[in-house]
């Protein structure tokens, strides 16, 4: 899978591996990069089938297949301790990870996460599976916006959201994996492995969250061993594009009191 690493290649460096959401595209953390990359050795990818990393789904594709795709890379890459960052289907990943293999994550931050499927989220990914198989790209990604963030926040920012789709519309994955990829987060559900996730993780979800309810991620702090929530009023589903100041925020200091970055050396 196309990757990149950034920041500190130091050996002291604490390793930081970003995963995206449904869209998949590495691109999605540039507004984190260079905060990240300050302190620590970030790694961001594109997800098989999205981005620069181009393949053909198969039918059955699951967060599992994702979580082992990841974990590939990771040793190819000599990668053995991190951080990991998940939003959205990337917390999925993430929380696949510490199952697979929990000795690889020093920490888990998850951002508007969920452990199993849930009613209103089902409904709005079953809109945006029957404009993608009935309008097709074009009318998939004119709505995305409206998922993703709050309605202020789209009305100022009009022309930053039109090159935003011409973008994603140029780059839309090939063939059925949009598809393939939504299939795989509706059918995601860990419940009963919730006990056995050790991993200490932050929980960030958004009170305005209208594609995912932040109560799904007050569940996950509620049966994750060792959790904590951290809830923000304003951002939507991607408060990481649309409120970047608190979620860095939030984000910078957590990360200072968990990976504690040694002084880089010359």
């Amino acid at each position: 899978m196309h990757h990149e690493i950034h920041g500190r290649l130091d050996a002291d460096a604490p390793t930081l591996v970003l995963s995206s959401g449904l869209g998949g595209a590495g691109a999605f953390w540039t507004p984190q990069l260079p905060l990240l990359s300050q302190d620590y050795r970030v790694l961001v990818y594109d997800q098989l089938g999205t981005g620069h990393s181009p393949a053909t789904l198969p039918e059955g594709y699951s967060i599992d297949d994702m979580a082992g795709e990841l974990l590939a890379l990771l040793d190819e890459v000599g990668i053995g301790h991190c951080h990991f960052i998940g939003h959205a289907l990337g917390g999925l990943v993430g929380l696949k990870l510490a199952l697979l293999r929990p000795a690889l994550l020093d920490g888990l931050v998850l951002i508007n996460a969920w452990s199993s499927p849930n009613p209103h989220s089902e409904r709005c990914f079953a809109v945006r599976l029957n404009l993608l198989r009935d309008s097709g790209p074009a009318a998939y990604v004119q709505a995305q916006p409206l998922f993703l963030y709050p309605a202020d926040w789209i009305a100022a920012n009009s022309e930053r959201l039109a090159r935003d789709d011409a973008h994603a519309l140029a780059h839309f994955p090939a063939g059925d994996n949009m598809l393939r990829r939504i299939e795989a987060l509706l059918a995601f559900d860990i419940e009963d492995a919730l006990p056995r996730i050790a991993t200490p993780t932050l929980l960030i979800a958004n009170r305005d969250d209208m594609l995912v309810p932040w109560q799904r991620s007050q569940h996950l702090a509620e049966h994750l061993p060792d959790a904590r929530l951290e809830l923000l009023d304003y951002g939507g589903h991607a408060s990481s594009v649309s409120d970047g100041d608190t979620f860095n925020r939030v984000l910078l200091e957590h990360l200072a009191r968990v990976a504690a970055p040694a002084v880089a050396t010359a």
